[in-house]
């Protein structure tokens, strides 16, 4: 596999096929002497974080890891995870997994050295000011899905238990110090995560290229990160050992973290809260819900995605482009509907307001008002 990189943008990127064995030299570039390594349930005791503590134990390093993170990363479980930071002495966390893995653990380096609490730190106008930068400990992230982006994001989404409400917590010094993309960490996902990473990183494009406001680079990674989403996704479903496209697949991921810089919009305005009160995954409901949107969005987005349709190499302009979303999904094995997730319509009114609630309504391009994000919800359900 030749796809192999340094880069620096939007941070420290080792890029490649067996780039974990450097986690020990990220280690002591970053600082960090004692790693608290921080990833989900379902991945502890798996073959690939198994083999990174035995590396970070060969580096001279002890063993340490936190692994009580839900699939929607809670406070209960922040609260936790910097107990385990403080108790053990440690002065850095290597971010490990999916999005839950890899959210938590940064918000772990984040709050270990606050004295205000976690929503004090919403993303909410200059909110982020109220911490203490230099308490902030070091983080490198690890990813071993191709969706999130979190590992190149200045931010995590971390659900009130108490509310089920998914807030996002920002901080610019969130952001990972270095990121190591291993493609070989991706291989052994079950399909219907390798499927609903790769259509969390296609919504994470195509609701930045969606955008309206202003931030032409974003406009530019979030069209070639869909075109590595259209030509590898459906590789990787099918022959989950291409690395090749395994590879292409976490670079898309990154692509979209870093687009929506510009913005994000309705399709994330509704799987946030769905995700809280129904616990689906995050990618797989992006993936439902985005046609609706799309219909709702068409008179203002006509013109760019019929462009974004000739550069993908879609014939049809916008019509050509939703007909492709339909089919992917279709191949991919993604519900048409969120029922199939486990979604009922008792349920709307309140995920409607949620949903208004939702940061992302502000980078919709057209206005969410309570009217047609209920239709969207009465469409997808």
């Amino acid at each position: 596999m030749k796809l192999v990189g340094n880069w620096s943008y939007p941070t420290s990127i080792r890029f490649g096929a067996g780039r974990i064995k450097e986690i020990g030299e990220a280690c002591k570039q970053a600082g960090i002497s004692r790693p608290l390594l921080v990833t989900d349930r379902g991945l502890g005791n798996l073959p690939i974080t198994l083999a990174t503590l035995d590396l970070l134990e060969e580096a001279g390093f002890d063993r340490a890891i936190f692994t009580e993170v839900d699939p929607n990363p809670n406070e209960i479980n922040l609260a936790a995870g910097v107990a385990r930071y403080l108790n053990g002495g440690h002065d850095g966390v290597i971010a490990f997994g999916g999005g839950s893995g890899l959210d938590l653990g940064k918000m772990v380096a984040f709050m270990a050295g606050q004295s205000r609490p976690v929503w004090d730190f919403e993303d909410v106008g200059d909110w982020w000011t109220r911490a203490d930068a230099e308490a902030i400990a070091p983080i490198i992230a690890v990813p071993t899905t191709a969706g999130t982006g979190s590992e190149v994001g200045r931010a995590s989404v971390i659900t009130d238990s108490q509310t089920h409400v998914k807030k996002i917590i920002f901080h610019p010094k969130v952001m990972p110090s270095i990121v190591i993309a291993d493609p070989e960490l991706t291989v052994g996902m079950p399909r219907m995560i390798t499927v609903g990473t790769g259509m969390d990183a296609f919504a994470h494009c195509l609701e930045a290229y969606s955008s309206p406001h202003y931030h032409p680079m974003s406009q530019g990674i979030a069209l070639e990160g869909m075109r590595l989403v259209k030509e590898n996704l459906p590789q990787v479903a099918t022959d989950p050992e291409n690395l090749q496209s395994r590879a292409h697949m976490m670079s898309a991921a990154m692509m979209g973290a870093t687009a929506f810089q510009k913005g994000l919009g309705a399709i994330h305005a509704l799987s946030h809260p769905i995700g809280a009160v129904y616990n689906t995954h995050h990618g797989m409901t992006n993936a439902v819900v985005m046609p609706p949107v799309l219909k709702l969005n068409r008179p203002a987005i006509e013109g760019g995605i019929s462009e974004a349709a000739d550069y993908l190499g879609i014939k049809g302009g916008f019509d050509g482009f939703y007909d492709y979303v339909l089919e992917l999904r279709a191949e991919l094995g993604v519900p048409d509907r969120l029922s199939g997730l486990g979604v009922d319509t008792n349920r709307i009114a309140e995920l409607t307001e949620m949903a208004l609630k939702d940061p992302s309504c502000a980078g919709n391009p057209v206005e969410l008002t309570r009217e047609n994000v209920t239709q969207l919800f009465q469409d997808c359900i």
